[in-house]
């Protein structure tokens, strides 16, 4: 009788266990937050639309990347996206950055890890906020996003580049973006245009994402010097 009660048991633990690892697996568009927990600097939890030009007049520069750990940093690359098992990322690259010691480099091998056949990368503010808490920064003034990139091998295709677009409860308050966009192996200047655009509350910092058909072998990219101008 003991030894059946223990079968049973072990059973009910094994049914638990394939259904949790069902659950985590079935989302392909989002990571875990566990997966995705992860700031570039000291990067705070910002009320809704905190002002990114304290004291208003002419609008500063307000950076997402300058150094690894510089508190100039805002917001996380935390929103891993499609086949987000497929990346890697460091943000402590030091060979050849564009400025300063270190760039952000990732790697996308294309597994096909969650059956999404494409990868991207959000920033976010706070951490993992896809739109469903309070967030953001008021980046008004702003008239462009700025950022330098390159390729390994000056092959790689990226889809789109993207500021905002997040939606939910707590939507970003507009959105603009290019795409798509062959890479360069020198640093390349890009500029996301930003005039007329309402930035009162962007939570999606910055987005990038890529496809398997455009990339078959994957790719190595680069990111340095990403701010709001």
């Amino acid at each position: 009788m003991k030894n059946r009660q223990l079968r049973i048991a072990g059973l009910a633990l094994l049914i638990f266990g394939v259904l949790f690892a069902f659950n985590a697996l079935s989302s392909p568009t989002k990571a875990p937050a566990a997966t995705t927990a992860g700031a570039v600097g000291a990067e705070a939890v910002a009320a809704k639309g905190a002002p990114a030009n304290p004291g208003g007049g002419e609008f500063k520069s307000f950076k997402i990347y300058t150094d690894a750990n510089s508190p100039d940093n805002h917001y996380a690359p935390s929103g891993w996206m499609g086949d987000w098992g497929d990346l890697k990322m460091n943000v402590s690259f030091f060979d050849n950055p564009h400025s300063g010691t270190t760039s952000l480099q990732v790697i996308y091998t294309p597994k096909r890890s969650q059956g999404a056949n494409w990868a991207g990368i959000y920033w976010q503010n706070p951490p993992n906020n896809w739109g469903n808490r309070p967030g953001g920064y008021d980046i008004t003034g702003a008239k462009k996003f700025t950022f330098w990139a390159r390729g390994e091998k000056g092959t790689e295709v990226i889809y789109e580049f993207r500021v905002g677009g997040l939606t939910g409860e707590y939507p970003d308050s507009d959105v603009a973006g290019f795409g798509p966009v062959k890479l360069n192996k020198e640093w390349t200047k890009y500029e996301i245009d930003l005039a007329d655009k309402d930035l009162s509350s962007i939570i999606g910092g910055f987005m990038w994402s890529a496809n398997l058909d455009n990339n078959p072998e994957g790719f190595t990219i680069y990111f340095d010097d990403m701010r709001y101008e």
